[in-house]
């Protein structure tokens, strides 16, 4: 073979003629904001599904939510949609932007400062425009 062009890079090269082929427009899609696609759940069932509703004795689904968040901070802050999507359900399952700063910032004795930072930024992010749908109702 005399292709100088390593394996990962070939395998990139032939997923994005895969996805043009599919469809043109798909060659300069960016995944950033992708998790806007998916509407965040209504506290209730957040509660049902992950909360106390069949483990009474257990954790609610605030608790759950800020325990993930601090797990994605942990890992680095790389998954960018599931952190600002985690933080949104937070919220709307009753987690204070304080709550959500304090176990970003806890997450740093972990994960260090720059996913801290980086966690934070994308949290800020998805508060600001948990703020801005508020003022639009």
């Amino acid at each position: 073979m005399t292709d100088s062009k390593n394996p990962f890079e070939a395998m990139m090269k032939a997923g994005q003629d895969w996805a043009k082929s599919l469809n043109p427009a798909l060659e300069s899609f960016m995944p950033k904001g992708f998790e806007t696609l998916w509407p965040t759940m209504p506290s209730e069932m957040m509660e049902a599904m992950m909360g106390k509703t069949f483990n009474p004795e257990g954790l609610d689904a605030k608790t759950r939510l800020l325990l993930t968040l601090m797990g994605l901070t942990i890992l680095g802050a790389q998954a960018e949609s599931q952190i600002r999507l985690t933080v949104r359900h937070a919220r709307e399952a009753g987690a204070t932007k304080q709550e959500i700063a304090e176990t970003i910032a806890q997450a740093a004795m972990f994960g260090g400062v720059p996913a801290m930072t980086k966690a934070m930024t994308l949290a800020n992010e998805a508060m600001a425009e948990d703020t801005k749908k508020d003022r639009d109702e």
